[in-house]
């Protein structure tokens, strides 16, 4: 299995794509999406656009994984960051991948056990879970890793269970 996660963002989105062979899980590649805030709006929107694609393409994951908003203290900022979200999903959604979403709280629990762990404990169980040498340079794509690891996880419990997931409007 092939997951990307996300953490979504206007200024800066991480991704990161993970792979599961043998009940082993590796990084298969992580980075970000920057743009610029002197750059238009929509124009920001179609670069995330343009790059999550080939993204996608180049990697061809079997799901996508994307951290659900959970702040709220600045409206407009979370708006911004609702419609980059948006663009991740689109992207996901027309390369015919199916699109799952975790809270912060599901992403911890499934790393660290606990559903309010700090975040060094999340980055610290993403280096232990995907051996690697040291944790993801950008904090953006350390959290996607994250998201897919959560997934991954999901994933095996659901299998284990029989439980069914809703994929934005889907059974699976």
């Amino acid at each position: 299995m092939r997951v990307i996660g996300v953490d979504p963002g206007l200024a800066d989105s991480g991704y990161g794509v993970v792979e599961e062979r043998d009940r082993q899980l590796s990084v298969v590649e992580f980075s970000t999406i920057s743009t610029s805030k002197d750059t238009p709006f929509p124009e920001r929107l179609r670069l995330i656009h343009d790059e999550f694609t080939r993204v996608l393409r180049e990697f061809q994951p079997e799901a996508c994984a994307v951290e659900a908003i959970y702040f709220a203290k600045n409206a407009k900022s979370a708006f911004q960051v609702g419609h980059a979200r948006a663009v991740f999903i689109l992207c996901a959604s027309l390369a015919g991948i199916p699109v799952f979403e975790y809270t912060p709280i599901q992403i911890k629990k499934a790393l660290v056990g606990v559903g309010r762990a700090e975040k060094s404990q999340v980055q610290y169980m993403t280096k232990m879970v995907l051996r690697l040498e040291e944790p993801p340079w950008s904090d953006h794509a350390a959290d996607a890793l994250a998201v897919a690891i959560c997934h991954i996880n999901s994933s095996r419990f659901s299998a284990i269970t029989g439980g069914q997931r809703v994929v934005y409007g889907r059974r699976r």
